[in-house]
């Protein structure tokens, strides 16, 4: 029986082979910088000839970037010292290099160097490649992130903590569910796991939050990550963030819900102010038909009159906000609008309220819109009984205000001179600091979105701006806001108002009333008999061109309604411009339409009345088309 108990020792010829036969890079090489012997797997690599690597020194074939670092190792080899996974780059006979990882042992009695060496170019651009996707995955603004199937974070790229405000150290190892989800979102997340393991990914909106509890909203991409045998192993997760975007889309649906508002309004009002117009001028007529009523009926018509007017003005309002449309600014004193918004807010306002007002008479005088100043100083004390839910304190103070340079320099928006300075003032819930900036931003709201549009501050700033002024907010959580709204003033005296006015009297001028609306058409006709006007009435445009030729002769002053059945307006001006082109026409509507005004002027209208009007704005047109 064959004796095995002994080792095999390899040959000379054993090694031989095993040098040849090698896949590493097998050399003996000499600290003099030249190789003293290499294997076949060098002219297999590199493409030179043995005789070729033999012939040079070996710093020739390196990479002249990796010459300087090869020249310290050897130097350490030098020493004694072994090499162990050292890199560096090597020429190949077609010019391109390739990455050699190198281990190396010295025999300094024989000032030789026995090294290996493998081809490490593939998994050296295979690491250069995930270099590049992870460089990508950081370049990216989504955030990327990945973990286990316990939800454990384990990958965190730099969209996610720019998005999130938690670093990478800070979220790996953390409960995705845990981090960037309320409590509420929670049922969802375990139906998202659902789908996720039976169809393999998900995609949909989520509502996540940051490091401070900013809540956020994300379009989420879900994808579950599986090794071998088809096992589920972590889930990739991609997020980006459309919570402008959703805003925006609420802010378009919003502005379409107004544009819709606008054309109903558009719709309404022109049947609305022909209401209104006989309202007011009835409310006009009756202090002078019953001049012997007490003291509480001519109270009941000024109140009448009040509301007639504030219902025109109000739809005006609407169809100015619907449209754009500037309001007529003439000098007005602040404290009749402040005392009316008193009366309102008395009738109005719960009584756990304590409203007190503090208008001097000295105010100055301002260039505005009376309806637009209302609607401000409204919409503020609205916004301050809204703050008080349990009742408090609410105080409207005008003041004389004079901008000096000291004032100026830390007040942008001011500018040097004379202002009405109106503080509207509350004890209730407070603004917090964070979102006072935000408040005057359109749709920002803080109420309830079945009590607020978020408009009316934006609204309120953007007419104040219109009239020159400008707006300061101070304000305390749980201790109150004050509101303070700054009006250039001027020196001009305050203009007389309604009552105390002179109406012109006619001088038994004939004057054609064409309206469809047989109220209208009866009032007006009231308003010009009381004031010493003759008149004839038009039903509609083809009654108005009958009544014209039986009565050219006298007819001065045609009043004609734009929108009538059977002949509009602008037909019936033509017509009637052709059978006396000196014709004295006014237009009436109800509706402010730029493009209708504009063609009416063209056809040689000479005035414009927009219902409901006043009987003095009825008798000023008049009067100034007869003097024209």
């Amino acid at each position: 029986m064959e004796n095995n108990s002994h080792p095999y020792r390899l040959t000379e010829e054993d090694r031989e082979k095993l040098f040849s036969l090698s896949f590493d890079m097998l050399c003996v090489a000499g600290l003099d910088g030249f190789f003293k012997r290499i294997n076949p797997a060098f002219e297999k690599v590199l493409g030179f000839t043995t005789e070729e690597l033999l012939a040079e020194p070996f710093l020739e074939f390196i990479h002249p970037d990796d010459r300087a670092s090869t020249l310290t190792e050897v130097g350490k080899l030098a020493t004694g010292a072994e090499t162990i996974a050292f890199e560096n780059r090597y020429r190949c006979r077609d010019g391109s290099y390739k990455w050699l990882l190198w281990t190396a042992i010295p025999d300094l009695a024989s000032k030789l160097i026995y090294s290996a060496a493998r081809d490490i170019t593939s998994r050296k651009h295979d690491e250069d490649k995930i270099r590049e996707q992870a460089a990508l995955l950081n370049v990216t603004t989504d955030a990327i992130l990945t973990c286990d199937l316990d939800a454990q974070i384990l990958f965190w790229n730099r969209g996610a903590e720019n998005l999130y405000d938690w670093n990478k150290a800070e979220a790996i190892g953390q409960n995705l569910k845990l981090l960037l989800f309320s409590p509420e979102i929670q049922p969802e997340l375990a139906n998202i796991m659902k789908v996720l393991l039976v169809e393999g990914e998900w995609q949909g909106e989520l509502q996540q939050i940051t490091q401070h509890k900013e809540q956020i909203i994300v379009d989420s991409r879900w994808t579950l990550i599986k090794i071998a045998d088809n096992l589920a192993q972590s889930i990739l997760i991609v997020n980006t963030d459309i919570t402008e975007k959703k805003r925006l889309e609420r802010q378009f649906l919003r502005v379409q819900r107004l544009e819709s508002i606008g054309t109903l309004a558009g719709g309404i009002a022109h049947d609305l102010n022909n209401i209104l117009t006989p309202i007011l001028s009835i409310a006009q007529l009756l202090p002078l038909k019953l001049p012997e009523a007490d003291e509480q009926i001519q109270h009941l018509f000024d109140l009448l009159q009040i509301s007639a007017r504030r219902g025109g003005a109000l739809v005006k309002q609407i169809l100015a906000f619907a449209s754009g449309m500037d309001g007529k600014h003439t000098i007005l004193q602040v404290r009749h609008v402040i005392l009316e918004i008193q009366r309102i807010l008395k009738e109005t306002f719960p009584p756990e309220i304590e409203l007190s007002v503090d208008a001097p008479s000295d105010l100055w005088t301002i260039q505005g819109d009376t309806t637009q100043i209302h609607q401000v100083l409204m919409n503020l004390c609205v916004n301050a009984r809204d703050a008080m839910p349990t009742g408090g304190k609410l105080k409207i103070v005008a003041r004389n205000f004079d901008v000096d340079e000291s004032y100026a320099r830390i007040n942008l928006e001011a500018e040097l001179g004379s202002y009405i300075m109106i503080s509207v003032v509350d004890t209730g819930l407070g603004i917090p600091e964070a979102i006072q900036e935000q408040i005057f931003e359109p749709f920002f709201s803080t109420k309830d979105h079945r009590q607020g549009t978020g408009l009316g501050l934006p609204t309120a700033m953007s007419i104040i701006k219109k009239h020159g002024g400008f707006l300061k907010i101070y304000s305390v959580v749980s201790q109150g806001t004050q509101v303070q709204v700054y009006l250039p003033a001027n020196a001009i005296q305050e203009t007389p108002t309604i009552e105390e006015a002179n109406f012109y009297s006619g001088q038994e001028e004939m004057i054609l009333v064409v309206d469809d609306e047989v109220n209208i058409r009866e009032i007006t006709e009231k308003i010009l008999l009381t004031y010493n006007y003759r008149t004839i009435t038009a039903v509609d445009g083809i009654d108005a061109i009958a009544c014209y030729a039986q009565n050219q002769q006298q007819v001065q002053v045609v009043l004609m309604d734009m929108m009538m059945p059977s002949m509009d307006g602008i037909t019936a001006i033509k017509t009637l411009r052709k059978m006396n082109p000196e014709i004295k026409i006014i237009a009436t509507s109800g509706l402010k339409m730029n493009d209708k005004i504009s063609a009416a002027f063209e056809v040689g209208v000479r005035g414009f009345l927009l219902k409901p009007y006043t009987a003095e704005e009825l008798l000023t047109a008049i009067q100034e088309v007869l003097n024209n």
